[in-house]
């Protein structure tokens, strides 16, 4: 009987606009693993509406959704995550005052072995699905505050095109 192992599980996380697809594709890339793209991403492009606390709800189980039916693709025991439902719950406290209990609930039983916070050392770039260009410092805080409400394992990556890359390959390669 083969005794099935969860990969080790990476998640890529941070503010708006600070390189977190970029970084995701090019550390599954370099993993030789798949990379959960962010939900929430394909969902948002064609909602021409404010976001309700439904359309948070829909995002925190599709992103669910899309990471389970991924990891048995996972390659060498890794799996890295363009983001993970913890967005889910910063944007519904931002936006509505509240995280439903679901939210809360599937946070205290998730597990992520490294998280990588992007730092907002990056040149803010517009993007219709981006809604905040001046509150970039504040959101870090609240990331901040988040992983270490969970007790999460992070690390801040900083730096400009290749830098930060190398910067997030040498915080895995360390947590392998």
């Amino acid at each position: 009987m083969k005794i099935s192992r969860q990969p080790l599980k990476i998640a890529i996380v941070g503010p708006e606009s600070t390189g977190k697809s970029t970084i995701a594709e090019q550390l599954a890339r370099q993993l030789d693993t798949v990379c959960v793209p962010e939900y929430a991403r394909e969902y948002c492009r064609h909602l021409n509406r404010e976001y309700t606390l439904q359309d948070e709800m829909n995002m925190f189980y599709g992103q669910l959704a899309l990471e389970r039916s991924l990891v048995p693709l996972a390659q060498n025991d890794v799996l890295v995550c363009d983001t993970m439902f913890l967005t889910i719950k910063i944007w519904c406290d931002h936006l509505f005052g509240h995280t439903p209990d679901e939210v809360l609930d599937a946070l205290r039983a998730s597990h992520y072995d490294l998280y990588l916070l992007m730092d907002i050392d990056l040149p803010w770039v517009d993007d219709p699905l981006r809604d905040f260009p001046g509150l970039r410092e504040h959101f870090m805080g609240v990331w901040h505050s988040e992983l270490q409400a969970i007790d999460a394992n992070y690390q801040v990556i900083s730096g400009l095109g290749e830098d930060r890359f190398n910067n997030a390959w040498e915080a895995v390669r360390k947590s392998l």
